[in-house]
């Protein structure tokens, strides 16, 4: 059956030739993508098929081969290995992905966001502006935390940003930016920051069965003040209370790179007997989050859901467990826009929010040059799933942007 969407896909002309380039370490996903694309684009019909602007449209992959080989010293270059002239490219990159690894004067080393960033201008270099179009699909923005200046410090976000419109690139396309401000620094230049609400709570809905999900039963809290936009979003469409922390830090030292928290304080209305959503951009070593559950839990909170767009766990998994062994929370729901390691997913307190349909269709649409707005802002969708879960009814399994 060919849906609504699709039918207006068919409406417009493709920009150009479809390809995929994913850089080392997004392979899976992208091989992903591309059999949703395959499959669409075999089975879509059209008058315009045989025509001149639809050449190419329709082909066993549109994933392109590169690669990026290293010398000895670690120097490495950028290769394509076909043609890419007239093509409308899309550049994938996690750059948080440290379990890829290269050979450094005989050592192994594990390749850094510093790495990947710089293989990415390579692959771009390569390109050398044949490419009808270049977008640049960056789920982790790279150095997302350092977007503004508090002392004198580098501005490396929004020069990073800079560098890539300045190499070509026309379009960004990122998930929950730390701050989408930093989008400032190219103004002129297209930058999209997409939010997996929907996938979230359609996640939440399909593995936990007995929820009420209005504001008697159920709060959004933000674990900082920073996330408040999110949590605002994700409370006003379910129809639920929010509240939120705020960190008071210790500004006389700097450990690890930033002030140490003294406190987590609380502004909302009682948690007590009510269910939890905690709604942040990423857990990185989750002793921020943790903590925010563990305050909850000592307000009477009831079960705890945390929503993480991007799961680091960058000191392990154990204080996961054992928070988890304490009751301290639920689930933890994250995407795999990046890496996961196979232990993480063995986890039974983790839910994998799987953004390949989503992400083949922000390409698919954007393609064929038709809007995308839709597909950012899914608050029809999000109420369905949820009168859907209050009537027993089954979700839709089929849903192109689940």
């Amino acid at each position: 059956m060919t849906t609504r969407e699709e039918t207006r896909n068919l409406e417009t002309i493709p920009v150009g030739s479809l390809g995929i380039i994913p850089l080392k370490g997004c392979e899976f996903l992208a091989e992903e993508i591309n059999s949703y694309l395959v499959k669409w684009r075999t089975q879509r019909e059209s008058e315009h098929k045989d025509s001149l602007a639809f050449a190419g449209y329709q082909r066993d992959s549109y994933i392109l081969k590169s690669k990026v080989p290293r010398f000895g010293s670690g120097e490495g270059k950028g290769m394509i290995l076909e043609s890419v002239r007239g093509f409308d490219l899309y550049l994938l990159v996690d750059v948080t992905n440290y379990s890829q690894t290269y050979n450094l004067c005989g050592h192994e080393n594990h390749m850094s966001p510093d790495d990947h960033y710089q293989d990415l201008k390579r692959i771009i270099s390569a390109v050398g502006g044949k490419a009808r179009r270049i977008t640049v699909i960056m789920p982790y923005l790279y150095e997302s935390r350092q977007h503004k200046r508090t002392d004198r410090e580098s501005l490396d976000c929004a020069i990073a940003l800079q560098e890539l419109v300045s190499m070509g690139v026309d379009n960004i396309i990122t998930f929950d930016a730390h701050d989408p401000r930093v989008q400032n620094s190219i103004p002129l230049h297209g930058f999209e920051t997409v939010q997996p609400a929907y996938q979230f709570v359609k996640n939440l809905l399909n593995v936990e069965p007995d929820l009420q999900v209005d504001a008697g039963h159920m709060m959004v809290i933000s674990p900082d003040e920073g996330g408040m936009a999110r949590a605002i979003y994700i409370a006003n469409v379910l129809g639920l209370d929010m509240g939120m922390f705020y960190k008071r830090r210790d500004y006389t030292r700097i450990i690890n790179g930033r002030n140490p928290i003294v406190a987590h304080e609380f502004l909302g209305s009682s948690v007590e007997g009510k269910d939890m959503i905690i709604m942040d951009d990423m857990i990185s070593s989750g002793e921020s989050i943790l903590e925010v559950a563990a305050e909850l839990k000592e307000r009477g909170a009831n079960k705890i859901f945390i929503f993480a767009t991007f799961g680091l766990f960058t000191n392990g998994l154990d204080r996961f467990d054992r928070a988890y062994r304490k009751g301290l929370f639920n689930r933890i729901l994250t995407t795999n826009l990046i890496y996961q390691s196979p232990e993480l997913l063995k986890r039974e307190w983790c839910t994998n929010c799987n953004m390949s349909k989503y992400i083949a269709y922000l390409i698919d649409t954007l393609n064929h040059d038709t809007s995308i707005s839709d597909l950012l802002v899914p608050n029809d969708k999000i109420r369905n799933a949820v009168e859907k879960y209050k009537n027993k009814q089954p979700q839709d399994t089929t849903d192109e942007t689940a």
